[in-house]
């Protein structure tokens, strides 16, 4: 397991508390007016919002192998060069794509999804949000959960947030800023890893 000293924090369990004290009946509407599911809420709001920043124009973002069209949240889909979008718009695509094109398939490829930790879900979420969701289901971080529930197991949760800190580098590199977002984040930022372990009662 890789040697990253995670650990619960107080601001991480007033993001899961914030998020749990609106949710009803598994969902949140979204300041946006968009209704999405409890962990998406939490990726959206605590975790990939804050860690991808919001750019209203389109820009090419180099850090990817090839370089991608990016727009507000870190969003490639259909991107092109000169694009302008608003923050409402912005707001759309997010909880869209994240709702349409993300969650199921963590979904789909983790046993009772539903069940498991919010911390660990909006985490797991945020992770597939900057790596993707094959490689997400594929990772190690998963995996260890999936083999858990499968021998009906009770999943070891501090691993699994422990093996998505392995995923901080991009084009090749490794980056100070993924190392944050993967562990325990920074000054103002919550980490992954500081959300998954915080929701998971470590």
């Amino acid at each position: 397991m890789p040697k990253i000293n995670l650990k619960s924090t107080g601001r991480a369990a007033a993001a899961l508390a914030a998020i749990v004290s609106i949710t009803v009946g598994g969902y949140v509407s979204l300041p946006s007016g968009y209704r999405v599911h409890d962990d998406t809420a939490l990726a959206i709001r605590y975790l990939t919002g804050p860690w991808e920043g919001r750019r209203l124009v389109a820009y090419l973002d180099t850090l990817p192998n090839p370089d991608r069209w990016t727009i507000c949240d870190g969003d490639t889909t259909d991107v092109k060069p000169g694009q302008v979008e608003t923050d409402a718009g912005c707001d759309k695509r997010v909880a869209v794509k994240m709702e349409r094109d993300y969650r199921p398939r963590l979904v789909a490829c983790v046993s009772d999804w539903d069940k498991h930790p919010l911390g660990w879900r909006g985490a797991m979420l945020d992770l597939s949000w900057n790596i993707g969701t094959g490689a997400t289901c594929n990772s190690t971080a998963v995996q260890v959960v999936k083999t858990a529930v499968r021998l009906r197991k009770v999943p070891d949760y501090k691993a699994s947030c422990g093996y998505a800190t392995l995923y901080v580098r991009s084009g090749g590199k490794t980056y100070d800023g993924l190392v944050k977002r993967r562990g325990m984040g920074d000054r103002t930022r919550i980490g992954d890893g500081e959300m998954c372990v915080t929701g998971v009662g470590s």
